[in-house]
């Protein structure tokens, strides 16, 4: 009787230190938000000077905007302008990802229709080429954009292990909707992404979501059987097997207010507050970081997030053994993702090819003669592979957004 009794105990004393290792990390993680409230005090309001912008790390580049030589409309309140008509994107970019996001912008400027802002969270050695690299493209670009230069941001008692999570810089994604405050919605994507139509037509999504959808991404993989999150993960994570972060389309006005239900305490928690502890439990067991973390907070969440098809997302994954994106069979692709660096090696050659072909192309040159024709060469040598062998899939939208440019551009002379 006396050993139940000592077990009895025992069990009662480890229920009372979990309960307050738990609590300490709930008041741990309001204390950082505290911090970034101190530190963030509204984002650059459009304007072509914002001396408050407290983000900055130092005068000048980080938090201002740049204009690439157009008039333009200036919203004092970004994407909360009524009859605001522009796409925010947001990329981040650390190392050697800055010709990789020059591309990437590119793509997105010579296919758009509607004017777009780009919100670039760089570290510091970036800034300056950024800016010169962006305004060195010519007037006569097809879509009116213009920027705002970010420094790497993470709250400042845990800003080293946010850092190191995954990639260097990755995980700056999840902190944007605390940083860009002012910002209603927002379209993220990886650097290695090339959109081959208007990024106003994956903009157009935000109108499909209900009232309890405040995200929306592509599922991991289409086909269970070489799906990772559902044969490797020690994680929860979303549905079948997963969503990708690569393309992220976020209300964050919805994200911000949501309270998230957890697994770690019956107490729904704000966005802020969940994400340290959420680290803190997972961390040992999470291989993509912040991309897993978005997972557990969707499996808990499934009726926040607005799964898009795989078309808006395609990657190696959808065609290295044999085409299994049903709707890019149908309709073509419309986001290229080369992850795992295929634009940059000679293992999947019909993503580098596309990949080039926007990096070559010349501003102000015939889209159809000197960026397609040579694209549909170029893939007809890739066809020794599945993706090479799917690879007309990767026109077929490009095509008809490269018309209808230079219809436009045409009509308008």
């Amino acid at each position: 009787m006396r050993c139940y009794l000592q077990a009895f105990l025992l069990c009662m004393v480890f229920i009372f230190f979990s309960l307050v290792y738990v609590f300490n990390q709930l008041a741990s993680t309001l204390e950082d938000r505290d911090g970034w409230g101190l530190k963030e005090q509204g984002i650059p309001g459009g304007r072509s000077h914002d001396d408050g912008h407290l983000l900055r790390k130092r005068p000048g580049l980080a938090g201002r905007d740049h204009e690439e030589g157009l008039d333009r409309e200036r919203s004092s309140s970004p994407g909360k302008h009524h009859g605001d008509e522009r796409s925010h994107v947001a990329v981040v970019a650390c190392g050697t990802r800055l010709e990789e996001t020059l591309t990437m912008l590119k793509s997105a400027v010579l296919l758009s229709k509607k004017p777009l802002h780009f919100y670039i969270f760089a570290e510091d050695d970036l800034h300056e080429p950024f800016k010169n690299a962006l305004d060195s493209w010519p007037r006569t670009a097809p879509t009116k954009f213009n920027f705002t230069i970010y420094p790497i941001t993470f709250p400042e008692e845990n800003a080293k292990e946010w850092k190191k999570l995954f990639k260097p810089c990755a995980s700056q994604r999840l902190f944007l909707p605390l940083i860009l405050k002012e910002v209603d919605s927002l379209l993220y994507v990886d650097t290695d992404i090339i959109f081959l139509q208007p990024v106003e037509d994956i903009w157009a999504l935000l109108s499909q979501f209900d009232s309890s959808h405040l995200a929306a991404m592509a599922p991991e993989h289409e086909e269970p059987r070489i799906g990772w999150y559902n044969r490797f993960a020690r994680h929860p994570y979303y549905g079948k097997t997963g969503i990708n972060s690569g393309v992220m389309l976020m209300n964050m006005t919805r994200l911000r207010e949501k309270s998230f239900k957890n697994d770690m305490t019956t107490v729904p928690l704000k966005w802020e507050e969940i994400l340290m502890p959420l680290l803190q439990k997972y961390k040992l067991n999470i291989t993509w970081g912040d991309q897993d973390l978005l997972n557990i907070i969707f499996h808990h969440n499934p009726e926040s997030l607005y799964v898009f098809p795989c078309q808006w997302n395609y990657r190696p994954d959808h065609c290295i053994y044999g085409s299994n994106c049903q709707q890019a069979d149908q309709e073509g692709v419309f986001i290229l993702h080369g992850n795992r660096g295929v634009y940059h090696n000679d293992k999947q050659p019909a993503f580098r090819a596309v990949y080039e072909a926007i990096q070559k192309y010349p501003f102000g040159e015939n889209m159809e003669t000197s960026l397609l024709e040579p694209l549909e060469a170029s893939l007809l040598t890739t066809t020794n592979s599945y993706c090479g062998r799917a690879s007309h899939l990767f026109t077929k939208k490009l095509k008809q957004s490269i018309l209808s440019v230079q219809q436009e551009v045409t009509q308008r002379r």
